[in-house]
């Protein structure tokens, strides 16, 4: 991870104990490690659409040609397309989530963050 303090900072300053974060950085890093709590420590087990929402999401935010080249949005669909399609073969190396986790970082800066989001009352993850 190319970003590790920057994500940490993120972290600790807008992904709460509990529940969805009023950020986007925050709600986005809280949402690609829960994915990757779920495939590493669980094995998908409890993957269900709630996980699927989390994965669209982290997609519909990064996928912003007005921050990323194409060759990055391209690994950054690849990347959550995997996650997508990782119901009963969970993706368990940390490169991809470290890549995402980065991605958000680089975001973050691009927008000059933190950018407020509204809590997504159907999101229970």
């Amino acid at each position: 991870m190319k970003y590790f303090e920057e994500a940490k900072q993120i972290w600790l300053n807008y992904v709460p104990k509990n529940g969805q974060s009023e950020v986007v950085e925050g709600e986005l890093i809280r949402g690609i490690e829960k994915l990757r709590w779920e495939a590493q420590s669980n094995g998908n087990a409890n993957w269900d659409e709630g996980f699927e929402m989390l994965a669209s999401y982290v997609l519909d935010v990064l996928y912003d040609d007005d921050v990323f080249e194409l060759e990055a949005l391209s690994e950054i669909k690849s990347d959550v397309h995997t996650l997508l399609t990782a119901e009963f073969t969970p993706y368990l190396e940390d490169d991809l989530y470290d890549r995402l986790t980065d991605r958000v970082v680089e975001w973050h800066v691009a927008k000059e963050g933190p950018v407020k989001r509204e809590i997504n009352p159907v999101l229970y993850r």
